[in-house]
């Protein structure tokens, strides 16, 4: 007897290129002004070839900067913003140095126990993971079997979205990581979402190279071919 596959819904998550608060190690979080760096516009306009050819159903962008700057250099200037796809709000901490809120007491708990955690003046990180899981199976379930679905988000939104994906307790989330620039793709499936790959695109020795990055706001990746500024 023969067995049919079902074509389910394709979503395309990349992380935005670069930015100049990723290079220089700032928490930006949803801070205005913030722009790719010359490596994030050069992986911005890579991404665009790598997707050419691709029969894309949508495209979606974050509302914050340098995820709509990334969807213009990709050839999607016209994405369409989705408020729900933005960065998490780190209220006191947006703009500071990520060196020097790792003493800070709730760092540990971000680390071991983020399900738990409220920024000082910001969301919370399970706040951030009901919207952002609720929008991407939104945005899948909108265009149906046989769609791709690309969407521009953040780090830590990105490794929400993944770790839902897996099945993975919120607390193992760090466990994830996604690089600027980086391509995922989940197909949501009607018995459980399948996880196709996380990190595709970019020269793989970058990734390889990378600098150990603090887990909270994404970070950097940097290597040789990458210098960090």
């Amino acid at each position: 007897m023969a067995v049919t596959l079902a074509h389910m819904t394709k979503l395309v998550l990349i992380r935005h290129g670069r930015s100049t608060a990723n290079a220089d190690g700032i928490l930006a979080g949803r801070m205005p002004g913030i722009a790719l760096d010359e490596v994030g516009r050069r992986q911005a306009a890579e991404l665009g070839d790598l997707l050419s050819g691709a029969n894309l159903a949508a495209v979606y962008t974050s509302p914050v900067e340098r995820c709509r700057e990334t969807a213009a250099l990709a050839g999607f200037p016209e994405a369409d913003v989705v408020e729900a796809l933005t960065e998490c709000d780190y209220g006191d901490w947006t703009g500071s140095k990520l060196e020097s809120l790792v003493g800070e007491p709730v760092w540990a708990e971000i680390q071991a126990t983020p399900s738990l955690v409220t920024f000082p003046g910001g969301e919370s990180m399970s706040a951030m993971f009901d919207r952002v899981t609720l929008a991407a199976t939104t945005l899948a379930e909108r265009h149906g079997p046989d769609g791709t679905v690309v969407v521009f988000s953040h780090g830590d939104p990105i490794k929400a979205i993944l770790a839902h994906a897996f099945g993975m307790p919120r607390d193992e989330f760090q466990r994830v990581h996604v690089a600027p620039g980086g391509i995922s793709v989940i197909e949501y499936r009607p018995e459980r979402p399948m996880v196709l790959c996380v990190n595709a695109g970019g020269p793989i020795a970058a990734l390889l190279a990378a600098l150990s990055a603090p887990t909270v706001g994404g970070g950097d990746v940097a290597g040789p071919s990458e210098p960090r500024r």
